[in-house]
């Protein structure tokens, strides 16, 4: 069965465009009707908090799927020493070690 992400960068796109099409319309209703600067304000900065909102959202995304990809490698490499210890081969932990070194390069072989 395929993987298929649950979220989807299409709906985010969507929403993206929604709020350049709301600014825009906020923008026009600012200069017809001056009178509700301070209100306008307050719409402009909800937007503004959208923006923010849709770069942390691609920015956990990213990081889920390096977490995930991380947790594939590993039960992998679990998967292939239980295999070579069923093989009888020499050093089966080999695999994890590998894994591990190959994800934290900077400590080193995993002992």
């Amino acid at each position: 069965m395929p993987h298929t992400h649950p979220y989807p960068d299409r709906d985010l796109q969507e929403a993206i465009a929604r709020n350049r099409t709301a600014r825009q319309f906020l923008t026009a209703f600012s200069a017809a009707t001056l009178t509700l600067a301070d209100i306008w304000q307050h719409v402009s900065a909800a937007l503004d908090d959208t923006l923010t909102l849709a770069a942390q959202i691609t920015h956990l995304r990213a990081d889920l799927a390096r977490t995930r990809r991380r947790h594939a490698d590993l039960t992998a490499a679990v998967r292939a020493t239980l295999a070579a210890h069923h093989d009888g081969e020499a050093d089966p932990l080999f695999y994890l070690r590998d894994e591990l070194t190959a994800q934290h390069p900077d400590r080193g072989e995993a002992r």
